[in-house]
């Protein structure tokens, strides 16, 4: 591992092409322009693409506010090619994002998959495992308007190989994401960074269907028992995998992992309490897509890869496939949010007996 507060040379400035200008790749886009980096951005949404030709990409939000002036357009109406592409669209979008982008990657180039989820695994299949970099991260941040980005609270950036080798093209990406956070890490384990996502991806799922935020929803002493039995059930598939997944802002993995004790994970729930009270995002940005912007969450691309491989592995995962189908219900306007749609997932804990 390396990278965290370190030194690094003056940078030349790179061509980078940021392919979903939304959440994650406005924040750090918006940076790279600002540190005399050649951005432009890719973004599906009409209205965003052209405020920001009108008017600039605005950061809101309490860390600073600021604007920057960089070209941005539609998928179809790209040209060129590029050695450096950041994919940060939702991961539901990675099928038809890494095929429209193709085209756009230049023979020997890189594409960062800055997504949630286990997404380099689809991309390969794309455009080759040897052109596809993972990364993970953790900061807060939200689409608020067309040609608005709120950045709302620093958190893990993460970079790496997937067979985790350190090449100088991962040292470079890490050096380019340096300039978006100085404590960004370049790592030779991102899948352990993205399955313990997955983790902490499965706790945030299950507060969106309440309308309690990240942190309220963590500290309640009656869930508790719940959450910790979701994360078990995820890192339980990891482990099966020989995955050895890495701790972030507070989610400590191995307290979730078999054998762990529930003075572990009650720790562990304390420091993702600390962690969210400190951020000005107090909800998650599944709870936004359904309680705000009614749309299709990333359940099934984060999810979904649990479900899958657990089955595969002969493990159920009973409230994962319970939270699923209560998001799919809570989509498609089937329910409401409430801390009642908690009690769906209690109901299916009974059957994780002897199993933790």
């Amino acid at each position: 591992m390396s990278g965290a507060g370190t030194a690094e040379p003056e940078q030349q400035p790179q061509r980078v092409l940021i392919w979903g200008a939304g959440a994650i790749g406005g924040s750090i886009g918006a940076y790279l322009v600002r540190a005399g980096h050649d951005v432009t951005f890719v973004d599906v949404a009409a209205a965003h693409v052209q405020a920001i030709r009108a008017g600039g990409l605005h950061i809101v939000g309490p860390i600073e506010e600021f604007t920057v002036q960089a070209p941005a357009f539609v998928p179809a109406e790209l040209e060129g090619v590029w050695n450096t592409v950041l994919l940060c669209t939702k991961a539901q979008d990675t099928l038809e994002a890494g095929t429209a982008l193709a085209p756009h990657l230049a023979e020997g180039g890189v594409v960062v998959s800055v997504q949630n989820g286990l997404n380099p695994l689809i991309l390969n299949d794309i455009l080759g495992k040897d052109r596809v970099l993972g990364s993970f991260v953790n900061f807060g941040a939200d689409y608020l308007e067309p040609g608005t980005v709120t950045y709302s609270g620093r958190g893990a950036v993460v970079v790496g190989e997937q067979d985790g080798s350190i090449t100088p093209r991962a040292e470079q990406i890490h050096a380019l994401l340096l300039q978006f956070d100085d404590r960004a890490i370049l790592s030779p384990n991102i899948f352990g960074y993205l399955w313990s996502k997955l983790g902490y991806g499965a706790l945030l799922f299950a507060t969106a269907v309440t309308n309690d935020g990240i942190a309220d929803a963590l500290e309640r002493p009656e869930d508790r028992a719940l959450y910790v039995a979701l994360g078990r059930e995820v890192l339980r598939v990891a482990h099966a995998q020989n995955i050895v997944p890495e701790a972030f802002n507070g989610f400590d993995p191995a307290a979730f992992m078999p054998g762990a004790s529930d003075a572990d994970a009650e720790r562990s729930m304390n420091d993702m309490v600390a962690f969210n009270r400190r951020s000005a995002k107090t909800h998650s940005g599944i709870w936004r897509d359904l309680a705000i912007r009614k749309r299709r969450t990333e359940v099934d691309a984060q999810l979904g890869w649990v479900e899958k491989i657990g089955h595969e592995r002969g493990l159920p995962t009973p409230i994962t496939s319970r939270l699923i189908a209560l998001i799919h219900d809570l989509e498609d306007g089937r329910r409401e949010l409430s801390r009642a749609n908690l009690d769906e997932l209690r109901a299916v804990m009974p059957t994780l007996t002897g199993q933790a």
